[in-house]
């Protein structure tokens, strides 16, 4: 199999600055059955996939294939709807350019967010999971090969993501009367779901939920110093917990659930990011 050619980052920034009226300060990685939250931003520009350098059309119901950027409670953002997945045959370096080319207009801030099976035995379904740390069982990193630019090449993982947003994040839940959870995600390659045993495995290892993105993301972000907050939406009990099958329409389904509680804290952390910049390090 043939080595995949990747565009430029160069090429997707040239192509989004001539169309961006403004330059973002937050980006937003909108998972599975999740991305309405983008058709809420403010005087949008809708930029499909196809039409960016590098980007391709995802392969996943719940994922539209849409950039789209604007202000979100008077912040500048720009969100995707959708994103790639390694088990769609990307490489890490496809996987991370989106990640790459937002935090290149300007973006300091990245907020993940993904679709995720609970492996913690007090979660249910529709629970929202503030992501405490991750493990990494797709054996492939964005990182590796040449240095990118702005990137370090061994950026610290001890707190990839941010102490000070999860504790705003937790505030807004608080008043607004949102369940959240706490949690390590892990990322798995997939995309068949896991057997029982690897449930039990990842149980074992320290897990709460696990789906088939978002390290890739953060380790980007990372690497360009920028803040992190992951938000896990737990849409099954995962293999073996429960006698059910598992499949792809309780992703969807558990989505559309849970997007009144979703919106309200994303948009309630996005109203007080501003200040949370100027009090909280």
């Amino acid at each position: 199999m043939s080595a995949q050619v990747i565009p430029s980052t160069r090429d997707a920034l040239d192509a989004l600055r001539a169309r961006l009226r403004e330059m973002p300060d937050v980006a937003l990685v909108l998972g599975s059955g999740l991305g309405d939250l983008a058709d809420e931003i403010d005087d949008a520009v809708r930029i499909p996939f196809s039409d960016v350098p590098g980007f391709v059309a995802p392969g996943v119901e719940g994922h539209r294939g849409m950039l789209v950027a604007g202000r979100l409670e008077g912040v500048r953002c720009i969100a995707l709807q959708g994103r790639f997945h390694l088990y769609e045959g990307h490489s890490p370096a496809a996987v991370a350019l989106p990640t790459r080319v937002m935090l290149g207009l300007g973006a300091r801030t990245l907020l993940v967010t993904n679709a995720a099976g609970g492996l913690n035995r007090s979660f249910s379904p529709g629970d929202l999971m503030l992501i405490d740390d991750h493990i990494n069982l797709l054996w492939r990193n964005p990182l590796s090969g040449p240095v990118h630019a702005d990137e370090a090449r061994y950026p610290d993982m001890a707190r990839p993501y941010d102490p000070a947003l999860q504790r705003l994040a937790e505030r807004v839940a608080i008043e607004h009367g949102i369940r959240v959870r706490r949690g390590v995600y892990v990322a798995t390659l997939g995309p068949s779901y896991e057997t029982p045993a690897e449930i039990r495995m990842m149980q074992w290892l320290g897990g709460d939920a696990v789906g088939m993105s978002t390290v890739p993301e953060v380790l980007v972000a990372r690497a360009q110093g920028a803040r992190v907050l992951g938000i896990s939406l737990i849409t099954n009990y995962a293999a073996g917990i429960m006698p059910a099958p598992l499949s792809h329409d309780e992703v969807v389904a558990a989505g559309a659930a849970a997007r009144e509680d979703f919106t309200k804290l994303v948009r309630g952390v996005l109203a007080r990011m501003q200040t949370l910049d100027r009090r909280e390090p």
